[in-house]
């Protein structure tokens, strides 16, 4: 579905991606990890046409996305971003802003498939009840909810999620990425997610792509990537890597300073 070849880009002169060689297949779950400025974010930004190309591709079902309209882009690919909205309008009308790029020319308002798709996607992901709440009333996981059933309203093949968890507590952070699953299989969806939480990574993505100063330092299943050398190496600090006992998966330890400095007595 995304073929990635020795791209560089940026923000006007400045390069932030450097050589990024990435494939991602059709109907995968995969987690962007990496330190604060490693690069995630321009990732995802860079699959939305959004930074500047310096060099190499990007091939988005086929076609390479700087031969493809926004428009189209956006009728194929949704964005879950950091940024919570602020505007005063209700979860139904914010949820109802996914249709925009479907609307036909001289189209101003929703039409009847329009709010089809958009209560369909309020009741799959629990928000329809909130349907006539104001965005500033409701909590932050009601907000990264309604954000994600405006995503799904676009009707993607592709959904991009930048850091989805990152306010949340760790229910929410659970049913979100339960949810997030849910629809990866029910509307056969490719998944591209942004993730600082290593183990939560660990536990929902097929694969994972380490990125570190702007290039990609290891992809491959979380057993493959999420190695204490590795993620010493790119987060610059002292893990250990252990095994949930439940799933078998990969589980990642901090040692604090304290506990460093008994271990070397």
């Amino acid at each position: 579905m995304i073929k990635i070849k020795k791209y560089t880009c940026g923000y006007g002169s400045k390069i932030i991606l450097s050589d990024i060689d990435l494939d991602i297949k059709k109907g995968e779950f995969v987690g962007i990890i990496g330190p604060n400025g490693s690069g995630k974010t321009t990732l995802l930004r860079a699959l939305t046409r959004l930074v500047k190309t310096f060099e190499g591709t990007i091939r988005f079902e086929g076609r390479d996305i700087r031969e493809m309209r926004h428009k189209e882009l956006a009728q194929r690919i949704a964005v879950v971003s950091q940024n919570l909205p602020t505007i005063i309008m209700t979860v139904g009308e914010y949820v109802s802003l996914g249709r925009l790029p479907h609307y036909k020319n001289l189209q101003f308002l929703e039409d009847e498939k329009d709010i089809e798709i958009a209560e369909r996607s309020m009741a799959f992901t629990d928000t329809i009840r909130l349907k006539d709440s104001y965005i500033s009333e409701i909590s932050g996981g009601e907000i990264q909810l309604a954000l994600i059933a405006r995503a799904l309203t676009q009707e993607p093949t592709l959904l991009l999620l930048d850091e989805p968890t990152s306010h949340l507590d760790i229910t929410h952070q659970v049913g979100v990425l339960d949810l997030i699953r849910r629809l990866k299989r029910e509307y056969e969806l490719t998944v591209l997610i942004a993730l600082h939480d290593l183990n939560l990574a660990s536990e929902y993505c097929d694969r994972l792509v380490l990125m570190d100063s702007g290039r990609v330092k290891k992809a491959g299943t979380p057993e493959e990537v999420l190695n204490y050398r590795d993620i010493e190496e790119a987060y610059k600090t002292v893990v250990v890597v252990d095994k949930n006992p439940l799933s078998a998966k990969p589980f990642v330890l901090v040692v604090p300073e304290e506990v460093k400095k008994r271990c070397k007595r």
